[in-house]
């Protein structure tokens, strides 16, 4: 029998896109579970009983292993029980970049037809596959996009004045 065929090399620049997009999941991954922690902390309020924060410290604690789909679905609840303003396009762009990362991460390349052009080979959980070539720059706009929404989530983070720390920004003991 026959060894299947080895993948087809991505070009450096387009390898690099796919490098860079796929970072910029774990930025908004790290945003989103600030967001939630921030969101949900504040909720509590200033007066919480002990029992209710342990169960909020244990709630945060579960966060950290969630996938970015289960993330995206606790920080759009918990965002809209804060009464979050304008967040109507983050709710349309979130599930958007959940399936894109999706694309982006599990899909074996293959050249596409159009100059510069590689088609994702991928079929989600519902049987859909995707049905066109993207390019460098296709990546590089997701990327950017991904980065944006993230943004727009540390802005909501911030605005509720509890931050905590950033992953990797402790102070040296």
């Amino acid at each position: 029998m026959p060894l299947p065929r080895a993948p087809d090399r991505l070009p450096d620049d387009m390898a690099a896109a796919l490098g860079h997009a796929v970072a910029s999941f774990g930025f908004l991954e790290e945003a989103l579970k600030r967001a939630i922690f921030s969101l949900t902390r504040k909720g509590l309020g200033a007066d919480a009983s002990d029992l209710a924060l342990q169960a909020w410290l244990q709630r945060v604690e579960d966060i950290a292993d969630d996938s970015l789909g289960t993330l995206i679905d606790s920080f759009l609840a918990t965002a809209r029980r804060a009464e979050t303003p304008d967040l109507a396009p983050l709710a349309l762009e979130l599930p958007q970049l959940r399936r894109l990362r999706n694309l982006l991460c599990h899909a074996s390349w293959r050249p596409g037809e159009m100059a510069g052009g590689w088609h994702p080979t991928f079929v989600n959980t519902r049987g859909e596959s995707y049905p066109g070539e993207l390019t460098t720059q296709d990546v590089l706009q997701i990327r950017d996009r991904v980065l944006a929404a993230a943004r727009r989530i540390v802005r909501i983070m911030r605005a509720t004045g509890i931050e905590g720390r950033w992953a990797g920004h402790d102070d040296p003991e």
